[in-house]
């Protein structure tokens, strides 16, 4: 991921991201009756979201546009609303989560904890070089401190996740549980190893055919004759063998019938015409055991579990502070799925 699609799309992507969740679509209704100040886009609990705060937000996305060689939304145009409202959902749902973090979860970020995240960035983004950076954050208009911010946000968000998903647990019943309705995915079929010469007419397989006979070199044919780009250079051998069904079925058919190191007749496919030799005997079907799956499956299921837990979180949050967010007049975002309408002020 480059240093610009990790801070500079709009951070709620970033903040989701952390959190193992698509962008979750922002802070929730308004329903408070405090007035929103003048120099003031919205109001979060006890928070002032500022006019500055969303102007240079919204300054920097449209700088991002125009280096990506893209056409930033005229004021008024449906798209301008879209950009609009996207940053000042992001803005509110990072006030909302900040106050959360902070009563009820006891979490707060250090301005160390900032640095230490910078260091690591500018060390895997820019070999270290202060001067790069600097040169990549004024190329995308940002300043230091929006920088810090964002940075600020994803270790809130990476923090948020940890703490309310600590007590998840995935238990054996659950693991054994996908694993028997999954079943299909840890079977696997009959295999074996074999290699093949194809070539495109029936007259240079006959040939070939007979060339083996007299003790012709199979390899040596194949790289000679063999218009199979990916096996010719391997002497005909098919890398990783083949497994029952998902060849084409007269060559599957034709390969799992031969004994070990048996030679085929010519075998027409739509490919052309195959000579086959079965270099190993058939394996047999067997069933991945839960015993060596398991690990994988536990981590697939708590990892989800964890996804839903931040989920609900998310969403109880943005409920909580439905009647605890305001907005200035022209930055209410859509009222959202509920059909809450947003409170709106003038300032």
């Amino acid at each position: 991921m480059t240093f610009s699609r990790r801070f500079l799309l709009l951070p709620l992507a970033a903040l989701a991201a952390a959190a193992g969740l698509a962008a979750c679509g922002g802070g929730g209704s308004g329903s408070s009756n405090e007035s929103v100040p003048s120099d003031s886009v919205a109001v979060v609990g006890d928070q002032h979201i500022s006019r500055d705060e969303f102007n240079a937000m919204l300054e920097s996305t449209k700088k991002s546009w125009q280096q990506q060689k893209r056409t930033f939304p005229k004021p008024g145009t449906t798209q301008y609303v879209a950009v609009q409202n996207q940053i000042m959902q992001y803005l509110v749902q990072r006030t909302e989560f900040e106050e959360k973090a902070k009563s009820d979860l006891g979490i707060e970020i250090s301005d160390k904890q900032v640095q230490d995240r910078l260091v690591q960035i500018k060390k895997q983004y820019f070999g270290g070089s202060e001067k790069k950076y600097k040169a990549q954050i004024a190329a995308q208009g940002l300043t230091q401190s929006q920088v810090e911010d964002s940075v600020r946000s994803q270790l809130l968000s990476e923090a948020i996740f940890k703490k309310v998903t600590s007590n998840v647990k995935v238990a054996d019943t659950d693991i054994a549980h996908y694993y028997q309705t999954h079943l299909s995915q840890y079977k696997q079929a009959a295999s074996r190893d074999v290699r093949h010469i194809l070539v495109k007419t029936k007259a240079k397989a006959d040939q070939i055919e007979q060339q083996l006979k007299n003790g012709g070199d199979f390899a040596a044919l194949a790289k000679k004759y063999s218009t199979d780009t990916s096996s010719k250079s391997l002497g005909g051998r098919l890398p990783g063998g083949i497994t029952r069904g998902q060849t084409v079925p007269p060559f599957d058919k034709a390969a799992f019938a031969l004994k070990v190191n048996e030679i085929s007749k010519p075998v027409h496919s739509q490919y052309g015409w195959h000579i086959i030799q079965a270099l190993s005997p058939v394996r047999k079907p067997r069933t991945t055991p839960l015993s060596q799956v398991k690990a994988a499956i536990q981590q697939q299921l708590l990892q989800q579990k964890k996804n839903d837990t931040m989920t609900k979180w998310v969403d109880d949050t943005k409920k909580e502070f439905t009647s605890k967010v305001s907005y200035a007049a022209g930055y209410a975002p859509p009222a959202s799925s509920t059909g809450t309408t947003p409170t709106t002020t003038t300032g």
